[in-house]
This record gives C-alpha cells, sequence and structure tokens, in this order.
C-alpha cells in the first residue's frame, strides 16, 4: 500500500512509483522497493545475486539510492566521482573487498606493489578493532560511536558489540556521501544502529547531531572509536578532534584508537602514500610520541599503546615482512564513577508494512 506523499523523497517531477518503476527498469540486477515503518520511508535496493558492491542499500532518499546503485554501473552520478580514488574504497580494497572502483584499485596497488605489507597491517587494524570492541562491551559498555567509520566491514563494530550484549547501540559517523548510502544498510540490523553524516574535523556537530544524541546518551559512558582515520587531518585538527571528544565522554568511558606512525616506518612507504592519496586526502606521519599525547588523561588497557598486532592478540602472532609500515593502537578508559544511567531500553521493533 502507498504511503504519504512526501515530495522530500523523490526525484525531481517524478512520484514514488514512477521513480520506483524507473528505478526497477534500469537496476534490473536489484530488487528495489519501499517501506513505511514507525511514520517514516525508507527505499530498499538488494543485489538478486551475488556481485560486486553492497548485497543491500538502504536509503530515504530516492536520488541517493539512484546515485549509489550508479556507481555499480562504472558510471559517475551527480555528486560521486568514481574517476579519483577514494580513502574508504581504497582501504575496502586493501582488505579484500568489493565496494571499490578502478581508481581505487590503482591508487592502492601503487601502494601494494612496493609495499605487500601494508595489507597484513590492515587486516591487523581491522582485527584490532574487533578485539578492542570486544573488551569495551564486556566492560558493560553499550553505546559505541565509530567515527570516520568508512565502508562496512565484516564484523562490524556493532555486530561485534552485540555478540557480547544485544543491547548495545552504535553509531556509525562518515562525512563521505557513498559511504553513507551503503553504511545505511545496517539499519535493517535494528534500533540499535544509526548513521550519521559527520566530519571528524568538527566533533562538536558529530557529538550534537540529532540522531546521534536519540540514540547515545552522552551524560553515560560511551566508548569512541577513531581508529585509522587521525592520518588523514592536518596535525592541529587531528589534536583538536581528540582533544574535543576526550573532554565529551563521561566517565567510565573508551577510546578506541589506532593511526599510522612515522615511528618504525619506511620513509618510502610514506612518500608512496601520499602520492597515492594525492588530491583525495592529506597523509600526515605523526611520531609515536605524538599518538601517546592523544591518551593523556585515560587510563591505558594493557599492553598500553603498541602496534596493532600486538594488542591483547590472544594468540602469537608472526610477522611476515619486517613492519616497515606501522600503525599503532591503544585502548583507554576516562577515570572516575560513571553515573546511573536513566535510558530506558530500546523499544522492541515495529512491524514493518511494505509498499510497492
Amino acid at each position: 500500500m502507498a504511503g504519504a506523499h512526501d515530495s522530500s523523497h523523490h526525484l525531481a517531477g517524478n512520484d514514488d512509483g514512477t521513480t520506483l518503476t524507473a528505478l526497477r527498469a534500469d537496476f534490473p540486477a536489484f530488487r528495489i522497493w519501499r517501506e513505511i515503518t514507525t511514520g517514516r520511508t525508507r527505499y530498499i535496493a538488494r543485489r538478486l545475486h551475488p556481485g560486486p558492491g553492497p548485497h543491500t542499500v538502504v536509503t530515504h532518499d530516492l536520488a541517493e539510492l539512484r546515485a549509489a546503485l550508479g556507481s555499480e554501473g562504472g558510471q559517475a552520478p551527480a555528486g560521486f566521482d568514481l574517476t579519483r580514488p577514494n580513502v574508504a574504497r581504497i582501504y575496502n580494497y586493501i582488505l579484500g573487498g568489493k565496494d571499490n572502483h578502478l581508481a581505487d584499485r590503482q591508487a592502492a596497488d601503487s601502494i601494494l606493489t612496493d609495499f605487500p605489507e601494508v595489507a597484513q597491517v590492515a587486516r591487523a587494524n581491522r582485527d584490532f578493532v574487533t578485539r578492542a570492541v570486544h573488551y569495551v562491551a564486556t566492560r558493560h559498555v553499550t553505546q559505541f560511536i565509530d567515527v570516520g567509520a568508512g565502508l562496512p566491514a565484516e564484523p562490524a563494530v556493532h555486530q561485534a558489540a552485540q555478540r557480547v550484549n544485544p543491547a548495545c547501540r552504535v553509531a556509525y559517523v562518515d562525512n563521505d556521501p557513498l559511504v553513507l548510502v551503503y553504511a545505511r544498510a545496517l539499519l535493517a540490523a535494528g534500533p540499535g544502529v544509526v548513521v550519521v553524516p559527520g566530519d571528524m574535523r568538527e566533533p562538536e556537530g558529530i557529538l550534537n547531531h540529532s540522531d546521534l544524541r536519540l540514540l547515545i546518551d552522552l551524560d553515560q559512558p560511551v566508548c569512541v572509536l577513531l581508529a585509522s582515520v587521525l592520518h588523514f587531518l592536518l596535525p592541529s585538527e587531528a589534536d583538536a578532534a581528540v582533544a574535543a571528544v576526550r573532554a565529551a565522554m563521561a566517565p567510565g568511558s573508551y577510546l578506541i584508537l589506532s593511526a599510522g606512525t612515522s615511528t618504525g616506518t619506511s620513509p618510502a612507504l610514506l612518500d608512496k602514500l601520499r602520492s597515492a592519496y594525492a588530491g583525495t586526502s592529506d597523509i600526515t606521519s605523526r611520531p609515536a610520541e605524538d599518538i601517546a599525547a592523544w591518551l593523556t588523561g585515560l587510563d591505558l588497557v594493557p599492553p598500553g599503546l603498541v602496534d596493532v598486532a600486538s594488542w591483547q592478540p590472544g594468540s602469537p602472532r608472526r610477522w611476515l615482512a619486517p613492519p616497515t609500515a606501522r600503525i599503532i593502537g591503544a585502548v583507554g578508559r576516562k577515570p572516575g564513577r560513571p553515573t546511573t544511567s536513566a535510558r530506558p531500553p530500546l523499544p522492541r521493533r515495529k512491524p514493518v508494512r511494505k509498499a510497492s
């Protein structure tokens, strides 16, 4: 049954039915439909058969949906330049994902050809995030904010946290429009997940965003993730972002942090990274002592600030090559006793009413 008319969900000049029919004709590899739940309309495209790109795209905007699906065919929809490498898609390719395009693969391969260990370090960083989230969730923290989340990876933060406690709530934050489209597919996971547009260079805007505040109570302990993102900021921007996050966290909160470091990293690799990301993002290289300063005032969880592969690995880790590419990470807890939470439990998910 059709939902209420809302022009904000339409492409210019078309109603929902006409637009959905056009989308289905243009993208036959996807099943595309509209859902209305709790008074809100969203549009879902689900791939009919395995293939490159996302299996599911969820958005409240039909133009955004067309843009995301248009990128599947190598087209360049408005607002999405697929001829330039993208930070999130490069990382996705290095991790072995499929949500990337030719420009991203070429940029990544320009690095991996001379420094194949970068892929190993990237995977070690992802594994560190999973272990760190699991650790924090076992400490009865049920709120997580993943800043600079990038494209969804397995296991995602909400999956790692909710394996420990299904009541965990996760806000994913990114400023990349295409990342936001892909990440909204995570909303199918339930009411404990939200995707928030935000730039980590403006942390106050993230922390005060209405969608985030509906899910996350900043007066209670929260875990903030700044995982392998701060080296894409200028030094002054990174320092300000971490300081703002640290100040906003309630006592008993945790910070999961990792970043590339110039300490022990090959200068030739740093030059290669700057070349590969030129025109896409800044690449800064901070010594380990600068990264340690971000953790000032926090109680570090053992073993402290170390190579990400060495943080509570659970089993012996063996580097296949000298670690000429280093990402170091730590988990820190803000001292003090948390206050008693007054937040009610999450509501049960209401039945979804499908519309054509």
